[in-house]
């Protein structure tokens, strides 16, 4: 069973390693200031390369026919648009092939 670990526990779980370099506040805005910064780069189509973790790529979904759930015979057009891709590295895909479920 896996459990989901919050951007709360990951800074806790980061202090408690440092044994007490940085106050959680500290680490909490480090951790955050990454997330803005690959948002950041993303939203103007970069792509995000982290070595032995994975590689973050905006990719464009081209546009498509879909069906209406509540009238099937009926067309819906679904317009283009970006979509983030993640890209798993060679060190993170070892570590998940381990992982029993």
């Amino acid at each position: 069973m896996s459990n989901t670990i919050t951007k709360r526990e990951l800074v806790g779980k980061i202090c408690a390693e440092l044994d007490s370099a940085f106050t959680q506040e500290e680490v909490l805005q480090i951790v955050q200031k990454v997330v803005d910064e690959i948002t950041a780069a993303l939203s103007k189509g970069n792509k995000v390369v982290i070595r032995n973790f994975g590689t973050f790529i905006v990719k464009e979904v081209k546009p498509k026919v879909g069906r209406n759930p509540k009238n099937p015979a009926k067309d819906v057009p679904i317009p283009a648009r970006s979509v983030v891709k993640f890209k798993v590295g060679k060190t993170l895909k070892e570590a998940a092939a381990k992982v029993s479920l």
